[in-house]
């Protein structure tokens, strides 16, 4: 019911709604836990496995009951957390996992037989008959399991990524979190804070305390008001903080459209923010903790902060005669609220023999909640005491037995919490996460003056870290009375299970048993009984649930420890969080800066790498392919091309160790690469297969670019910090990946260095920029480098620009080359060039191959030592036998095959026993006017002269090949020297 003269919502302005089919209204500012409750409904869902009645229970994201469907059809959305959705007007809402309705589920009869389904018990059935599991038991099973359901329709709705940068990150705008925030922004430091709730305040807005002289929500309003007013200040309501990842990246999830009536078409409905932080704050506050005893799983039993709020907040009783069952002194905090509100607390029942002695209520000191009744809504408790039991008749029960440190975030790189006895919780110890502090209820402080001051002290310290001089901001006075908390987490009179996981039906017998089937460690546990693996991640019972275990192997709740707690902290809709690739299949799409100038000439994409590359350029009258790719290829040959290869991998070495690194990652040798020169390597994996190939360039003494094929940048990339990691950590070297960070263009042909020279102020010659060389140079103000490198076996060159610059660098290229009777060229023509060159490529290099096979032995340095060396100078690994690398001419040159022919002696019968090799790329030259292929044959090299059968029973063919050298256009090289 409402509370006159109570809570923050806007009475003015009312607000329909619907809750299963039924219209109900409420105020802006209501949430739709808020709204129902003020309109009696205490009925909210069913549970996840016994399908027992559940209410509300807590105020905030971490709601294990209140569960409900969202929007109709494809709009749907199921496991809303009511707590957390905002009524807006025309928002209709659905309870779920029941059927034909939430007041009479038929799927209730679990709980009648739930002696049949205690912990693991599907482990120990459902094992015979053995046919009956795919027919009967999985699909059963199936169609039970889960809470929400999707629509199975498409859904067209909107979502985004974004990134953001700051130097602060503050997570939580409470006490401590504002605090925090004003002192960093006074200082001039670049700060985000990032509030879950759709209004910033945190605990302040449902407590009735003050802060600075007035009202703890004004105070927090006057604060809001000045940092909103900061250009250097984001406040980002509606944003949970998801996780902590490496770097000080930090996953957010905002809630953009979805307290929106009638949302634009292109308003997201969420965003999935990436923040990078140079410092972060944690204040996210506090998780108040439940206590179990015999059937406190009834609409209607809350937690006592949960109700506070509601009456504070919102204006909501959240019954009409209140009881309290409560181990510490905030629970008296709550019976004060409601008396002064006028409604009734029938008694306030708490476990301490020398609780405080309220005014204005009854209070059972040394009491326990013993039992309750009522099926759909609590109707009575049983309390015993010393002199014996007594029910009392109330619709509320508001239980507290104490608050947890929301610590999650401290915990998501592999962190472990310290246990602090004085509130009965796991706090965070420092550095869990690097750059990230906890402050206030996070880090265990509980009073609000304690919190104001350590908010602000996390701040200096940030501040300090980044050179930034704080300003003074003085505190304001502030709530400071400590509470008094006697750890006690369980009931062990009375009849009825006792709850600890509400969301996944897990009570204290549960856990008892996995103890006793010998689950004693806190994982295993976890995993048997399934506690804390539901929504709220055990937010509500991972302490408790720690504590029975604790009591069940009589150890420690420190010696037990915590389950590891992972992101994300909250869920997040796959929809946000590959937003942008609704429709594209799973694998993501990324895109080079050329690629819309590509698309405007009709370029056809493929994929390469994941990424978008244009296969070829179309002109008009050309009805194929590969007449777009046979005059991209002489356009290359005879004049000037221009390709992006923004894709290749590029790897930032610097380091005083750097070059002793590359020599121990390469094959040869790159110490000895002079500065401003670029060359060739061979890199191995362990096991002394080719791994990749590519070009690294000295760009100063400690400081090196290497680059990688498309399609292995990753591999290569975690393959470098594994060596380093597992090899040589103490070596001062460090790596980055830049291949996003520049946009890289070839330019290749006989005018390739006319073109260069049109557009630079200094003209280069090869005296000035030597074949293989590299330095910086500038384009039109713009700083780039210049690489002086050749995939085509052309005269050529590669620049390289900051990202931002590489789409308008392409289009000048490409209009000044088709100036000089040249051409942009895609893949298929690149792919033509570099076999004609007998260049490989993966298709080469494919993971079964060696530098032998491949004619690269001599690159393998007997000097020194490198990953892969030793393995590599195995028997079998070289030597005739091995299938080596060769070029393939077809007899009748028009005759064309293709990859994954095999090959064969000429007059052998083209079975698996006789074969002797396999193709790995193929094309059409039009500049020796054949067909071409790169294959490896066995003892190939020793082979140049034969005629081999090649077959390929699946495309019908069977030709005779001579087998060449690979490198069949300009064998010596001069084209490219210039």
């Amino acid at each position: 019911m409402r509370i006159a003269g109570r809570g923050l919502v806007d009475r003015g302005a009312s607000v329909g709604f619907r809750f299963d089919g039924r219209e109900h209204v409420g105020f802006a500012g209501d949430t739709l836990a808020s709204a129902l409750l003020a309109g009696g409904t205490r009925l909210l869902g069913r549970s996840f496995k016994y399908h027992r009645p559940r209410g509300v229970m807590t105020a905030g994201s971490e709601e294990p009951n209140a569960l409900v469907t969202v929007g109709q059809g494809a709009a749907s959305i199921p496991n809303v957390r009511a707590t957390m959705q905002e009524i807006f007007p025309g928002l209709d809402a659905k309870s779920q996992n029941r059927w034909p309705s939430l007041g009479f589920d038929a799927m209730q009869v679990n709980d009648l037989l739930s002696p049949f389904f205690s912990a693991g018990f599907y482990y120990k059935t459902f094992m015979w008959p053995r046919a009956f599991w795919e027919r009967l038991y999985e699909p059963a099973i199936r169609r039970a399991a889960g809470l929400g359901a999707l629509s199975g329709k498409h859904n067209e709705d909107a979502y985004e990524k974004a990134f953001a940068f700051c130097d602060l990150l503050v997570i939580g705008s409470g006490p401590a979190g504002l605090m925090a925030a004003l002192t960093a922004a006074r200082a001039g430091a670049d700060v985000i804070l990032a509030e879950e709730d759709a209004r910033m305040g945190g605990r302040l807005l449902a407590e009735t305390e003050e802060v600075g002289g007035k009202p703890g929500h004004a105070w927090a309003s006057e604060v809001l008001a000045e940092l909103g007013a900061m250009a250097n200040v984001r406040l980002m309501t509606r944003t949970t903080v998801t996780g902590a990842y490496d770097g000080g990246t930090f996953g957010a999830l905002e809630r953009v459209g979805l307290h929106l009536a009638n949302a634009p078409a292109d308003l997201p409905r969420e965003c999935f923010w990436r923040i990078v932080a140079r410092r972060a704050i944690l204040a996210s506050g506090a998780h108040e903790r439940q206590i179990a005893f015999p059937m406190n799983d009834r609409p209607g039993i809350m937690t006592a902060g949960a109700v506070r709020a509601y009456l504070n907040r919102w204006g909501v009783a959240a019954g009409r005669r209140v009881a309290i069952f409560g181990n510490n002194d905030d629970a008296h905090r709550t019976a004060r609220d409601l008396v002064s509100a006028g409604v009734e607390v029938a008694a306030l029942i708490d476990v301490r023999d020398d609780a405080p002695q309220p005014a204005g209520y009854r209070l059972i000191a040394g009491g326990q909640v013993t039992g309750t009744r009522g099926r759909l809504g609590l109707r009575e408790i049983t309390v015993a005491t010393s002199s014996g039991e007594e029910k009392i008749e109330v619709d509320c029960l508001a239980v507290s037995g104490g608050w947890n440190p929301a610590l999650h975030l401290t915990c998501h790189m592999n962190g472990r919490p310290a246990w602090d006895e004085t509130i009965a919780a796991f706090v965070p110890k420092p550095g869990m996460v690097p750059g990230l502090t906890a402050c206030g209820a996070a880090a265990g402080t509980m009073t609000t003056a304690a919190a104001l001051a350590e908010g602000r002290r996390a701040a200096e310290a940030a501040l300090s870290d980044l050179g930034v001089a704080a300003k003074a901001v003085d505190l304001p006075q502030a709530e400071n009375g400590g509470t008094r908390i006697r750890a006690f987490w369980e009931v062990t009179e009375g009849k009825g299970r006792a709850w600890l996981d509400f969301a996944n039906d897990v009570t204290t017998k549960d856990v008892r048993l996995a103890a006793q089937e010998n689950y004693r460690s806190v994982e295993h546990m976890k995993r048997y009984t399934t506690q804390g693996m539901a929504p709220d991640q055990g937010k509500n019972s991972n302490i408790a649930a720690l504590a029975v275990l604790a009591d069940a192997t009589g150890r420690g709740i420190p010696e037990t420890g915590t389950t590891t707690f992972r992101p994300p902290y909250v869920p997040v809709s796959i929809a946000a969080m590959g937003a942008g690739g609704q429709g594209a299949g799973f694998a993501p799409q990324r895109y080079t800066t050329s690629h819309a100038a590509s698309a405007e000439r009709g370029a056809p994409m493929i994929e390469a790498g994941l990424w978008y590359r244009p296969s070829y350029f179309p002109r008009p009258g050309e009805t194929t392919w590969r007449e777009a790719c046979d005059r991209e290829v002489m356009a290359v040959r005879q004049s000037v091309g221009v390709c992006d290869v923004s894709t290749l991998g590029k790897i930032d070495i610097q380091g005083k160790d750097a070059a002793r690194f590359l020599d121990l990652v390469y094959t040869n040798t790159f110490s000895s690469l002079p500065v401003g020169r670029v060359r060739y390597g061979l890199m191995l994996r362990e096991d002394g297969l080719v791994l990749d190939d590519g070009t690294t360039a000295r760009l100063g003494d400690d400081h090196y670019l290497t680059t990688t094929t498309t399609a292995a940048a990753g591999l290569v990339m975690r393959h470098l910090e594994f060596v380093h990691q597992a090899h040589c950590p103490d070596w001062d070297v460090r790596m980055i990946s830049v291949t996003e960070h520049w946009a890289q263009f070839a330019i290749a042909g006989p005018k390739a260095r006319d073109l260069l020279n049109s557009m630079l102020l200094a003209p280069l010659d090869d005296g000035a920029f030597p074949f293989m060389g590299c330095g910086e140079i500038e384009i039109r103000g713009v700083p780039a480098r210049l690489f002086r490198i050749s995939f085509s076996g052309e005269a050529g060159y590669e620049i390289a620009v900051p990202a931002r610059f590489g789409e308008g660098l392409f289009r000048d290229l490409v209009a000044r080359a088709e100036s000089m009777g040249g051409a942009a060229y895609g893949m298929e023509a690149l792919n033509v060039l570099r076999i004609e060159k007998g260049f490989i490529t993966h298709a080469e290099i494919h993971g079964r191959t060696t530098a032998f096979d491949i004619g690269l032995q001599g690159m393998v340095s007997k000097k020194k030592d490198c990953i892969g060396k030793a393995a590599s100078e195995r028997p079998g690994l070289s030597g005739a036998q091995r299938e080596q690398l060769v070029g393939l001419r077809p007899v009748q040159p028009a005759k064309g095959f293709g990859a994954g022919s095999h090959l064969f002696n000429k007059d052998a019968k083209a079975v698996s026993a006789n074969d002797q090799g396999y193709v790995t790329s193929v094309c059409w030259s039009p500049t020796l006017k054949t067909h071409l292929g790169l294959a490896f044959l066995k003892d190939g090299r020793a082979r140049h002269g034969e005629t081999v059968r090649l077959v390929d029973h699946l495309r019908g063919t069977d030709i005779l090949c001579e087998v060449v050298n690979p490198v069949f256009f300009d064998p010596e090289g001069g084209r490219a020297r210039g």
